[in-house]
């Protein structure tokens, strides 16, 4: 896939290979997000800030590429990260749960229900509290390949 984006983009041609992964933890939801992806539906991703702190990693960065996945890990899109904020989990909007989600109907709900669990089942791990006012890195996203 990377290959294919270069020769349609001369002047990336010769860039490093941006890290590939997929969403989620699980077949099912991570073969369902790449699919959004592609259609166009899912814009956004989540993380815990905790996560970076831990890892002492940087937050990612506008302009930075990845190669998105499905769970067996056959590339599906390339997306490139438009915006990054860092908000707390009570203060996340409808319209980044939305993008996020790639759904119309309750993003907000069904974004606070879905993460709220996923990001508890993670902390356990590490033995942290979950909190109204967790930080979580919202990150907007455009994909940028394939361009169908």
């Amino acid at each position: 896939m990377w290959n294919g984006y270069g020769e349609s983009n001369p002047k990336l041609k010769n860039s490093e290979m941006p890290e590939s992964w997929y969403f989620h933890d699980n077949e099912k939801d991570a073969n369902r997000l790449a699919e959004l992806v592609v259609n166009g539906k899912k814009k956004a991703s989540s993380g815990l800030y905790s996560w970076y702190k831990e890892a002492n990693a940087d937050l990612p960065s506008i302009g930075t590429k990845h190669i998105i996945t499905d769970f067996d890990g056959k590339a599906k899109a390339i997306i490139e990260v438009q915006k990054v904020d860092t908000i707390p989990f009570n203060q996340v909007a409808k319209e980044y749960a939305k993008l996020d989600m790639g759904i119309e109907f309750e993003p907000l709900e069904k974004w606070k229900k879905a993460h709220w669990d996923f990001f508890v089942s993670s902390m356990e791990e590490s033995e942290q509290k979950p909190s109204e006012k967790m930080l979580v890195v919202c990150e907007w996203f455009e994909k940028i390949w394939p361009k169908k």
